[in-house]
């Protein structure tokens, strides 16, 4: 049975048949098909397009389909082409020729373009229940180990020591983010195309309106064509979610790092690792590894589906029905990756003291020193080039800066061309005070802003954000 037979003499070549059926992939759409279809019902039956008796009995069947999909009942027919045929063909089946009423004032067009809508409005409430696992995942590890402290990192070398949670929390930031763009995205995807037609609306007088409240849509397209055609809410889903992934593989690089015996800052969970076939003592964070991978593949299907639509003219084309399958898999890959990340992340056992160790490696602590120096009113720059000399001076000795001795720091603060730094010199408690800084825990209060790594402003952004997510 095709929708489109009438004019068609022939069969259509089973290579052709097969090359354009979508069923194989569009079947996630069922329940989505459905509401619509009821919805677009009563809408026919407002606009005395149906009899109530006709209502009632199209949407009992109707609903005997849902419960069918939900419980698995149904089997899909691959000569039936695509999901919307498919469950024609079931209510007819169920309700006999009434069934073939329910397509009228509708097309494939705008029937399928409702059905991703209300797809992905649904699929990005679940992201959004991920993304927020993900985040009660980092902040219990940061509740939990929060006080390690951290080597910070620019340009892959050491920086500034922070506390470990301020760096679980700059991920909480990025997912927090990834919630706002997914929320975004639906907002703008909540409007109802149902109505369009195939591309210059509908022939009767429908109430889109109506419609599109039962569904649960914010309004209706304003613009057939557009309503049929648009598929900006996939790009910007996918870009969202693309966006999404490739937090996770950031994070992901880290735990793989992390947990390199040569770093030794983390532990991952055996429940979480996996062996190999010809080393006994390899120990991978698979889990890890392939979020990385995956990220690749998404990116590549975001920018795929950019590709896919560049070229189209108005109105709908059969391209688009090669949107479905990366939309799809772009957002189960996510969900399965925040899941499987916030697992590993919730089980990771830290290991303090190599942290510690690290994190007073590369003299990270200079900057403090330069801070301290200019509270007592010395220049910046100045400051800048008397701590370059005392790290060369601790690197001479092979000892950290807070190790510098009175003699030494005396004496390159006196060498200085800068009048004040020469006059500090020649205060004995200058020398305790900068060795105070140089400490990882003088140097991480002394970032004492908002958004600093100061162990209070740290407390402050955590309990914020147990609060936000009710942990």
């Amino acid at each position: 049975m095709r929708m489109w037979g009438g004019r068609f003499e022939g069969i259509s070549d089973e290579r052709m048949a097969e090359f354009t059926r979508s069923i194989d992939f569009d079947d996630v759409l069922a329940i989505d098909d459905i509401a619509g279809s009821i919805a677009h019902v009563h809408g026919l039956g407002r606009a005395g397009l149906l009899t109530p008796d006709e209502v009632e009995t199209i949407v009992a069947g109707l609903e005997g389909l849902r419960h069918d999909v939900a419980a698995g009942k149904l089997t899909w027919d691959p000569a039936l082409e695509d999901i919307h045929m498919n469950l024609e063909v079931a209510l007819r089946e169920r309700i006999g020729s009434l069934a073939g009423k329910v397509h009228t004032g509708r097309s494939r067009n705008d029937q399928v373009a409702t059905d991703m809508r209300l797809w992905l409005r649904r699929t990005i409430d679940g992201l959004d229940r991920a993304v927020v696992e993900m985040e009660r995942a980092l902040v219990g590890l940061a509740v939990r180990d929060g006080e390690a402290i951290l080597p910070g990192m620019t340009h892959i070398q050491p920086a500034q020591p922070v506390l470990f949670a301020h760096h679980l929390l700059a991920y909480v930031e990025m997912f927090e983010r990834d919630r706002g763009r997914l929320s975004d995205c639906r907002r703008r995807a909540n409007v109802s195309p149902l109505g369009s037609g195939a591309l210059a609306g509908a022939g009767y007088p429908l109430d889109r309106e109506a419609t599109a409240a039962e569904l649960g849509f914010d309004g209706v397209t304003a613009n057939s064509l557009d309503g049929v055609s648009d598929r900006d809410f996939v790009v910007e889903a996918m870009a969202a979610i693309a966006l999404s992934m490739v937090h996770l593989s950031r994070l992901a690089e880290e735990i793989t790092w992390w947990s390199n015996p040569r770093f030794g800052f983390v532990r991952v969970s055996d429940s979480f690792s996996t062996g190999s076939s010809m080393m006994p003592n390899k120990k991978n964070p698979d889990p890890a590894e392939l979020v990385r991978g995956k990220s690749a593949r998404v990116i590549g299907e975001l920018t795929g589906m950019l590709t896919l639509l560049k070229g189209l003219p108005l109105a709908y084309q059969k391209d688009m029905q090669d949107d479905k399958p990366p939309l799809f898999d772009a957002a189960a890959t996510l969900e399965a990756s925040l899941l499987v990340m916030a697992g590993m992340v919730a089980t990771l056992a830290v290991n303090r003291e190599r942290m510690r160790a690290a994190a007073g490696e590369g003299f990270t602590t200079a900057t403090a020193v330069a801070d301290a120096l200019v509270r007592r009113g010395v220049a910046f720059r100045a400051a800048h080039h008397i701590v370059g000399a005392l790290v060369a001076e601790a690197e001479r000795a092979g000892v950290a800066l807070d190790a510098l001795d009175d003699a030494t720091i005396a004496a390159t603060l006196a060498g200085s061309d800068d009048a004040v730094a020469a006059a500090v010199g020649a205060d004995a408690a200058v020398a305790a005070a900068l060795r105070e800084a140089a400490a990882l825990e003088g140097a991480m209060a002394a970032c004492d802003v908002t958004g600093g790594t100061a162990p209070r402003r740290v407390a402050a952004a955590l309990a914020a954000a147990r609060t936000r997510l009710g942990v």
